[in-house]
């Protein structure tokens, strides 16, 4: 299955907290090439891409950090108005929802999203019938 792995972790919605977790990340040669935060009251769900997630998943860990993964789908999306509904549209026939979706960053002259689908394979599916182009482990070496 052409996926990529999400990392997710539950931090406290305080000053330095993300930065701690970019701290020990970047100290460690692992490179978030893709993140979404979300917070809500006390709390902040950080979801992200790695360059490298089994040792982003080892450091993090070593580090006293709990967290989730998902496989997650990145696909490219045509950058000109509108652009976002090639990927969209045909998800929406397919009545697949998409849970979250969040840009890559630095991918160069292409653009890059990461969506976050249920059922994945059937999402995959889609996108190949639809001509939509989807990057398993070459995203990590972008």
């Amino acid at each position: 299955m052409k996926t990529v792995k999400q990392i997710s972790l539950v931090l406290k919605n305080e000053p330095g907290t993300l930065s701690a977790v970019s701290d020990v990340l970047g100290a460690n040669g692992v490179n978030i090439i893709a993140f979404y935060v979300a917070t809500e009251k006390e709390e902040g769900k950080l979801h992200f891409i790695a360059n490298d997630p089994e040792k982003a998943m080892n450091v993090l860990k070593t580090a006293g950090y709990d967290l989730d993964t998902k496989e997650v789908i990145a696909c490219e999306t045509p950058h000109h108005p509108g652009g976002l509904n090639a990927v969209l549209k045909p998800l929406k026939a397919a009545n697949i929802n998409v849970d979250s979706i969040y840009p890559c960053l630095g991918t160069g002259e292409m653009t890059v999203l990461v969506i976050n689908v249920g059922p994945v394979e059937q999402a995959l599916k889609i996108m190949e019938d639809n001509w939509i182009r989807v990057l398993g482990d070459e995203l990590y070496h972008i």
